[in-house]
């Protein structure tokens, strides 16, 4: 019965492209549209579903794991259909589950928006380049999207190493080894080291969730690899002070001084409801030139974004520039834009001011234009 109901269930969710499933005991399962969550219109879920739906689909180390520690994941392949990642946790002694869709088709870097700097930066031979942004932000894509790039066009070895794996690559004209953290290896660390000693071109890690794995990038990345990585931050200049936060006081100065000659770029985003429906993706882009390399190595971190608001000829973009550029192609509402930018005051104004602009130039006509001053003020938005 679990079986019947799982494989409705995720039939459901690749049809209408789902995000993600919620399975919550006291109603039904939950489906994640374009960033709204939405309760199916069937029966509401009882422990003995929630347990019956897990045990359908967890492998047995999962089990295990989930009674010892109370949560578990991993991620499996609904036949050729789609790839799943899983959460499963317990909540006042009940099973909760939330199952992540991983497409099979991997996106070009073109239909994903990402910037044009992004992909040249990943050409280079050695580096470290990392995507940051909040959990369910897209990184994960991207990502899969430059690694299959990369396999297409160049004849790499290729280690990623994941916490489960998500995208499943195959061997174009790079050859590609995937590793899961916990089934094929013990640690990310760990991994990264013994990498270094398999031929890599490129390694992807999953995730640079400690210390010891941020420190083993860094030393991939300087060795003459490239090395792509995710970070849960909001922003480039964020991205580089969390790295250096992670560091005890006695070894910052050290690390910037590696982080400003290994650090080749930083590419932030976010996820945003497009109007018409379905979504678009928002970037911050940091490429690292020799003067952003110097702000690194002399702790003046605090400088980067006015760099990246002047780098736009090396195809740097703050985030919310791109952010007003959706609005203004009318991709996104304001409400959205607003609600994910960085300084939303300073965006709200700029808005409000393109918007007078445009009523004025409704108004009075283009030949009257040249005599229309602003008043500056902000009643109307």
């Amino acid at each position: 019965m679990a079986q019947v109901l799982i494989d409705k269930l995720l039939q459901a969710a690749i049809k209408q492209g789902v995000s993600d499933i919620h399975i919550v005991v006291g109603q039904p399962p939950v489906f994640r549209l374009h960033g709204r969550m939405r309760k199916l219109e069937t029966k509401t879920l009882e422990a003995d579903d929630a347990v019956s739906l897990m045990k359908s689909i967890t492998p047995e180390r999962c089990q295990r794991e989930l009674q010892e520690s109370g949560s578990c994941d991993f991620g499996f392949a609904f036949g050729e259909q789609a790839r799943f990642r899983v959460s499963v946790f317990k909540q006042r002694g009940f099973i909760s589950m939330v199952l992540r869709q991983i497409p099979n088709d991997k996106l070009t870097p073109e239909q994903l928006g990402l910037p044009e700097s992004v992909v040249k930066m990943i050409h280079r031979p050695r580096g470290l380049f990392l995507v940051t942004g909040p959990t369910g932000s897209g990184k994960s894509t991207t990502l899969a999207s430059l690694i299959n790039l990369l396999n297409e066009t160049i004849d790499h070895h290729i280690i990623t190493i994941e916490d489960p794996i998500e995208f499943y690559h195959y061997h174009k004209k790079s050859t590609i080894n995937q590793r899961e953290v916990n089934v094929d290896v013990p640690s990310f660390a760990e991994a990264i080291r013994r990498a270094l000693r398999q031929d890599p071109d490129v390694i992807l890690v999953g995730e640079l969730r400690d210390l010891e794995t941020i420190e083993a990038a860094i030393s991939a990345a300087e060795t003459g690899h490239i090395v792509f990585g995710t970070l849960h931050t909001n922003s480039a200049q964020g991205t580089v002070n969390r790295i250096i936060d992670a560091f005890p006081g006695n070894l910052q100065d050290q690390i910037r001084t590696q982080l400003s000659t290994s650090l080749i770029g930083v590419l932030a985003q976010t996820l945003l409801p497009r109007i018409g429906g379905g979504r678009c993706a928002a970037y911050e882009s940091l490429v690292v030139t020799s003067a952003i390399s110097n702000l690194i190595r002399e702790n003046k971190t605090f400088r980067i974004n006015s760099a990246i608001q002047t780098g736009a000829k090396f195809g740097m973009q703050l985030m919310d520039d791109c952010l007003y550029d959706l609005w203004e192609a009318e991709k996104v509402e304001m409400e959205a834009v607003l609600g994910k930018a960085q300084n939303p005051d300073s965006l709200a104004k700029r808005i409000a001011q393109a918007r007078r602009k445009i009523d004025a130039e409704g108004s009075l006509g283009d030949d009257d234009y040249d005599e229309f001053e602003e008043d500056g003020d902000d009643d109307d938005y």
